[in-house]
């Protein structure tokens, strides 16, 4: 069985440099203290912020300030929260964070009410003499803009202090999920034991023995079944808290209320989830195309994420996936290169697996320096996973280093477009990179399941999001039934009849914490897109396409909205073209595949 060690059994280097945030728990605790006095900074300013140009700024400025402080603070809570979910010292850490959180939000309730009373004739003048405040501009017009959303200032008091309540759902899912559920091991055909954990699973499922796919499957969703009922529950928390606070701000719909946060067009979305069904016969082809390679009689949802070109004794050390992102992100200028070698040599990096730690991987863009969490395995996921978070890196680090504070922290909407980027550009040098036939097609193989897994599933699961909301607004109710036959509904969809329909697979929405991130996972897929757009326009146009990369996206935190910041990089996600151009790709990667494999 492999090990997986406890947190003190990891070596150092191997643990990212948490004590660059604070020297210690003690020094953490007395900023905590300091939360009262922020707050009465914040309030001595309530009633006051159209008196003057000065006036105005200086609040401003004091809102940066304590940006940057909670930013310290906060990530410092949270990470060793991660380290460790069974911790349940740091666990109270984190909730006094969300506490702490929520009450400097109360603080700041007043500002937007206030902000929006003012005059634009007022704040014209405003901006004639005090011109620093053009710094604010963006900032202070997109306030303005969503004013028939914002309330009273004892009303907007109200929904900032039930803040903590409508994390709840997310706080519990993320326990039960991570801390209290495990799951059965499961054996290979020669005895060898295999622990199932939210980190081995999907290595488990890529197994190229059958019997370890299926019984890895049933371990986990025989868990998942045992609580579906409390995983109903939660969802519907959570569906139900976003759907209060969209009415009670007079948005449309929760759609509405999640994407204008980021200024977004909800048909962006639907443009999504309409070209993908319309381009569904390519994910049928491909599911025809694994059947076949895998040769089974009938392809079960286990059976997805094996590869269809078995290389399962290709093992990829930690030091060999850092020299491969290094030479496929070396396109990216030497600037970018430098950037890379200070993450992977000063301890930006949480990378391997050990007992309680938080599942899955993250990039955090705090100001000190990013912090990713891993949990590494020695495989080709992992190495995309770890090149996948060092581009949320960069974009955060660049966004923090060349935009001011109320700009620097990018929307989520473009969140996924450098992470993606950068996988598509390892993946174009590894394909370049080698001569053997087998060898392309694994990549190929991998390439493809990018595919499906980002743009199929993640719009999938957009669907499913929009679906459970859309129950709640109808007055409606969900269930494990209601979630479960939903879920069926999709699967069939979205895989066709070439597919056996694994009951438990209709459980699969129970274990998907996006599902808490209100209205996120559709931005992986456009995220994707406009990923793949990019990086061909790289490796197509040089330097141009690099520069803009560089300085129109990388840099630009918020600076604009994320369409258009994405338009002047070359990409117009307004339209459907770059998702109908991605799914060509994939069209033409199968076809690619078909051939290597035809003999």
């Amino acid at each position: 069985m492999e090990e997986i060690k406890n947190r003190k059994e990891i070596p150092i280097e191997h643990k990212w440099a948490i004590e660059d945030l604070f020297a210690s728990d003690e020094d953490w605790k007395k900023d905590l203290e300091t939360i009262p006095e922020k707050c009465s900074e914040i309030e001595a300013y309530s009633g006051k912020l159209s008196e003057s140009a000065d006036t105005l700024l200086s609040f401003l400025k004091l809102q940066d300030e304590i940006s940057v402080f909670l930013d310290r603070f906060a990530n410092y809570s949270m990470r060793k929260a991660d380290e460790d979910t069974k911790n349940t010292t740091y666990q109270g850490y984190k909730d006094q964070t969300m506490g702490a959180l929520v009450t400097i939000s109360s603080a700041f309730s007043f500002a937007e009410p206030e902000i929006l009373s003012i005059s634009d004739t007022l704040l014209e003048e405003f901006y004639q003499k005090a011109p620093e405040l053009k710094t604010y501009q963006r900032y202070l017009n997109d306030i303005r803009r969503k004013k028939a959303h914002i309330l009273s200032n004892a009303e907007e008091k109200i929904l900032a202090a039930a803040g903590e309540l409508a994390q709840s759902p997310d706080d519990i899912f993320g326990l039960l999920n991570n801390a209290d559920m495990t799951f059965d091991s499961v054996s290979d055909i020669e005895g060898n034991r295999y622990p199932v954990t939210h980190a081995t699973f999907i290595s488990l499922l890529q197994k190229n023995d059958r019997s370890v796919r299926k019984a890895a499957f049933e371990s986990l969703y025989k868990t998942y079944d045992a609580h579906k009922n409390t995983s109903a529950a939660i969802l519907s928390a959570q569906m139900k808290q976003l759907n209060f606070f969209a009415k009670t701000r007079n948005y449309e719909s929760p759609l509405h209320a999640a994407l204008d946060v980021n200024n977004v067009n909800p048909q962006v979305y639907h443009n999504l989830i309409e070209t993908v069904h319309e381009n569904m016969e390519y994910m049928y082809r491909y599911v025809r195309l694994r059947k076949k390679l895998l040769k089974v009689d009938e392809l079960h949802m286990y059976d997805l994420y094996a590869p269809m070109i078995p290389n399962e004794d290709r093992s990829i050390s930690f030091e060999e996936t850092k020299n491969n992102i290094k030479n496929a992100l070396s396109v990216l200028g030497d600037d970018y290169a430098a950037l890379l070698d200070e993450g992977f040599c000063n301890r930006w990096i949480d990378i391997y697996e050990n007992i309680g730690k938080r599942s899955g991987a993250y990039s955090c863009g705090c100001r000190v320096h990013p912090f990713i969490l891993l949990n590494y395995k020695n495989n080709l996921d992992s190495e995309f996973t770890t090149v996948h978070e060092m581009g949320h890196a960069l974009h955060s680090y660049l966004s923090n280093q060349k935009q001011p504070v109320i700009d620097s922290d990018y929307v989520i909407f473009v969140a996924e477009v450098a992470s993606t980027c950068n996988e598509a550009l390892l993946m174009q040098y590894l394909l370049k990179n080698t001569t053997d036939k087998k060898e392309r097609s694994y990549l190929i193989n991998y390439f493809l399941e990018q595919f499906r897994t980002t743009l199929y599933r993640q719009t999938m699961f957009a669907e499913f999001e929009l679906k459970m909301s859309q129950m709640i607004q109808n007055g409606e109710s969900i269930n494990s039934e209601t979630a479960c036959k939903t879920y069926h509904d999709l699967i069939d969809l979205y895989f066709g009849n070439d597919v056996f329909h694994d009951p438990q697979i209709d459980l699969e929405w129970a274990r998907i914490p996006h599902f808490y991130y209100n209205f996120y996972v559709y931005q992986y897929a456009t995220g994707f897109s406009a990923a793949i757009a990019l990086s061909q326009k790289i490796l197509t146009e040089g330097e141009p396409a690099v520069k803009a990369y560089k300085e129109l996206f990388l840099s630009a935190g918020c600076s604009k909205d994320p369409v258009s910041i994405l338009k002047d990089a070359g990409v117009d996600m307004s339209t459907k073209k770059p998702i109908e151009d991605a799914l060509k790709m994939f069209r033409d990667l199968i076809a690619e595949m078909g051939a290597l494999t035809s003999n």
